[in-house]
């Protein structure tokens, strides 16, 4: 949002993060970010529009949030290791506690084989203590990565193509309803 040149204030929802049997992931992730986005918007001055936000990394159909602990962090990143995965984005758009458009996007991301040292190694620098997935692509874990397909926003941080797209979805129903 600041490189958009937008001011935001960060408010982080307290909400229970587990997945309903039968969940498919992707689906998962949307319904994180439209309860969080939800829950703000209660909270916030009715004009403000919230952004309701959930990460999930996903392989097959396992889905790895941040870790609880280092090796919960090891876990994943064993899991991962030389393996194709999936990172998902979601966003939810809010205003007063009305949902107004809401969506997720994929990229894929391809991870080297590396050594459980090496792995360790990284665990032990904290950067995969606050990461869906256990790693972080734009710091120290970029050496997990061999490549990505898709958008590298969508990876590191807000989905900026997605965010466009529902916020012109918003706006096609403004326009319309006028």
């Amino acid at each position: 949002m600041k490189e958009l040149g937008i001011t935001f204030t960060q408010i982080i929802p307290s909400l229970e993060e587990s997945r309903e049997a039968g969940e498919p992931a992707f689906l998962f992730a949307k319904r994180l970010a439209e309860d969080k986005a939800r829950q703000v918007a209660k909270q916030v001055n009715a004009s403000h529009l919230v952004i309701g936000c959930d990460t999930i990394v996903a392989l097959n159909d396992r889905v790895f949030q941040k870790p609880g602990n280092d090796a919960d962090a090891f876990e994943i990143l064993s899991a991962l290791e030389g393996q194709r995965h999936v990172v998902c984005s979601a966003l939810a758009l809010a205003v007063h506690s009305k949902l107004l458009a809401s969506g997720y996007e994929l990229t894929e991301v391809f991870f080297n084989h590396v050594a459980a040292q090496d792995i360790r190694d990284y665990i032990a620098t904290g950067e995969s203590n606050d990461k869906s997935g256990a790693y972080g692509i734009q710091g120290m874990g970029a050496f997990l990565v061999d490549r990505i397909e898709g958008h590298l926003d969508n990876v590191i941080g807000l989905p900026r193509h997605l965010l466009n797209k529902l916020a012109e979805e918003v706006i096609a129903k403004v326009d319309n309803s006028h």
